[in-house]
């Protein structure tokens, strides 16, 4: 019970991080949220399912991804402690999702429906404001992977990969950096070895 309270706190403190909040902005939060502990390996969306949680982080990560025909798997996002992650447009669409979410670490996570979300929307301006800001963030996110994608080389995309997720690069085995990058393990190996030269 401890530790639940204790994974709630982080949240909160997440979220005051934009705003400062109310004892009863504080008090509805908390009761929205949902823990859940997710084993290394487990889902919580699968391809063709309709994405009912916005989540957020608490400890481990997650990684978002698809598979071609082919079988090949394509990652498009991780995320880690304090960050959020979920379909956004089968989350606000209820439409089938195209992607998968998995565990790539045991994980604790906090999770809450779209429809209260959206009940926090319409009764607490503030939570508007700040999910607003999480959700514009991830589409700059997005944004920014796509121009890299395009004109970046792949040292330049790995680089930005470190200073995005400066943690992660020690806890993702190379195929799922190299999965994210674009590239092959290989030729994930190789760019560390160029910079590692140049430092």
């Amino acid at each position: 019970m401890q530790e639940g309270i204790k994974n709630k706190e982080l949240l909160l403190a997440h979220m005051s991080s934009a705003f400062s909040l109310t004892g009863d902005e504080i008090e509805v939060l908390i009761s929205l949220f949902a823990e859940r502990q997710v084993k290394r390996r487990g889902f919580i969306l699968h391809q063709g399912d309709i994405c009912r949680h916005f989540t957020f982080v608490v400890s481990g990560c997650f990684k978002m991804y698809t598979i071609d025909r082919g079988g090949k798997e394509f990652n498009l996002e991780f995320a880690a402690e304090n960050e959020w992650i979920s379909d956004l447009n089968s989350f606000y669409a209820e439409k089938p999702t195209t992607v998968y979410i998995e565990a790539i670490e045991p994980s604790v996570i906090l999770q809450i429906t779209r429809q209260d979300l959206i009940y926090l929307y319409g009764n607490y301006p503030k939570f508007n404001s700040t999910f607003r800001i999480i959700i514009e963030r991830k589409y700059m996110e997005l944004q920014n992977r796509v121009l890299q994608n395009i004109s970046a080389t792949a040292e330049e995309r790995y680089s930005n990969f470190l200073h995005q997720f400066p943690t992660l690069a020690a806890r993702l085995p190379n195929t799922q950096i190299a999965s994210y990058l674009g590239i092959t393990s290989e030729f994930l190996s190789k760019v560390r070895k160029d910079l590692a030269h140049k430092r």
